[in-house]
């Protein structure tokens, strides 16, 4: 089945269970909500359910805590640990990888055998996780059909990957295209009736593999392009080129955009999606597994480039600032600012770590700063690895005066040479000699 635009089904959704209330489960389900539909919400995390059902949020994302409350106070949003009878269930959980880069679909598994207690006929299921390819087939449905109904012919089952940016997840759940792969035309045109809800962008069609396949394409796509990014800041550092100012002319040319380089690539998609490709056919995606090998080893040079600044890095007092895998969000997961620290530690530096969106969230052998005045306190050297706006504003002039560091490194692009310079600091910048 290609992509089809069919006629709406003459459907209606009484009631909704989202199961997953994490960072696309959670403004899923107070969307649909806010949109009139009563939605059962479901999350295996004690602390996660207990903190909704008493207005406290455990994920940042700008808007949300807004969103939340209105879906509450309608009374369209239930939380519980458990799910419920409903019209249409969505699977929003985690799909995170093993240590030898291999799918984890148990929390996938889990919330399809979860469903079977309460699943009817004419039933439709969304599995929303990102999945290697066939998972909706091969994982979801044989697991579903375990109640005595057939997938298509007693319910229906689609697969529809978010595709939204950490920080502006609350405007492009509603304005992006949606794409929707059915295991048949009938769950396909289903799940644009049940996403039509709310989707105000373009809603296409498509089998429930190609959906699949859709999504993990364009998170490969972006890890191949800074990966290409990151192997052009090594080779700038060797020549003695300034890589911003060559990217910046590169992409000039009207059919080449490069992306930035960096300390790496972290988030629940673009470092964690590829392996899913590489998993599932590893003889014809060697460019997908190299890519992710030169992504995963910007840490390691990150650390190298330490060594050369401080030499021995053991004792070394270095403030990390940023934690998170991108700016102005609290993510922490797959963060290669987590396995530069990591890496430090290692090394034995007395290390203290700021993250502003989330204090509290590195639980290794360094001091977690609650303030940038802490953080700032006792250093040698100041090591930017996330471009949060608060970082990038830092006057050099300002900071000189708060602390005795006069090492400055940024391995995002983030700071200016000249102004860290003239502040009186030994400045290096990722891929600018």
């Amino acid at each position: 089945m290609g992509i089809v635009f069919m006629e709406e089904l003459a459907l209606k959704f009484q009631k909704i269970c989202v199961l997953g209330l994490g960072y696309i489960g959670l403004p899923t389900a107070c969307t649909f909500a806010t949109h009139g539909i009563p939605v059962c919400g479901v999350d295996i995390n004690q602390e996660i359910v207990h903190g909704l059902q008493n207005g406290h949020l455990h994920i940042y994302e700008p808007g949300l805590r807004t969103l939340v409350k209105s879906a509450m106070d309608s009374g369209n949003l239930s939380v519980h640990d458990q799910p419920e009878p409903a019209d249409a269930f969505i699977i929003s959980v985690p799909t995170p990888i093993t240590k030898e880069k291999n799918a984890d679909l148990e929390a996938v598994k889990s919330a399809a055998h979860s469903i079977i207690p309460h699943l009817q006929k004419g039933n439709l299921v969304v599995l929303e996780s990102t999945s290697p390819p066939r998972t909706t087939l091969d994982v979801v449905a044989p697991i579903l059909e375990k109640s005595g109904l057939k997938a298509g012919a007693d319910f229906m089952l689609a697969y529809s990957p978010e595709r939204v940016l950490p920080g502006k997840i609350l405007e492009e759940i509603i304005q992006n295209t949606r794409v929707i792969g059915g295991i048949d035309e009938r769950s396909a045109a289903a799940g644009k009736e049940l996403y039509s809800t709310f989707v105000t962008g373009d809603i296409l069609l498509t089998n429930a593999t190609t959906a699949e396949m859709v999504k993990l394409m364009e998170n490969t796509y972006r890890d191949i392009n800074i990966a290409i990014a990151n192997e052009f800041a090594l080779l700038a550092d060797r020549f003695g080129v300034d890589v911003w100012e060559a990217i910046a002319i590169a992409n000039r040319h009207p059919r080449v955009n490069i992306l930035k380089p960096g300390p790496g690539v972290g988030g629940h998609c673009i470092s964690v999606d590829p392996w899913f490709l590489v998993e599932a056919a590893p003889d014809i995606s060697p460019l997908v597994h190299t890519a992710r090998e030169v992504n995963d080893h910007q840490p390691y040079y990150v650390v190298e480039i330490l060594k050369k600044k401080l030499g021995s890095l053991a004792d070394r007092k270095i403030t990390v600032l940023g934690l998170s895998y991108k700016a102005n969000i609290d993510d922490l997961r797959e963060s290669p600012a987590i396995e530069i620290t990591n890496l430090l530690i290692q090394e034995q530096a007395a290390l203290t770590v700021y993250e502003p969106y989330k204090p509290d969230g590195f639980h290794g052998n360094a001091r977690a700063a609650t303030s940038l005045q802490e953080a700032l306190q006792d250093c040698e050297a100041l090591l930017l690895l996330v471009a949060h706006q608060q970082f990038i504003a830092l006057d050099p002039h300002e900071i000189s005066q708060l602390t005795k560091a006069r090492i400055a490194v940024d391995m995002c692009g983030g700071w200016q040479r000249k102004e860290w310079e003239n502040a009186g600091f030994h400045f290096y910048k990722l891929g600018q000699p």
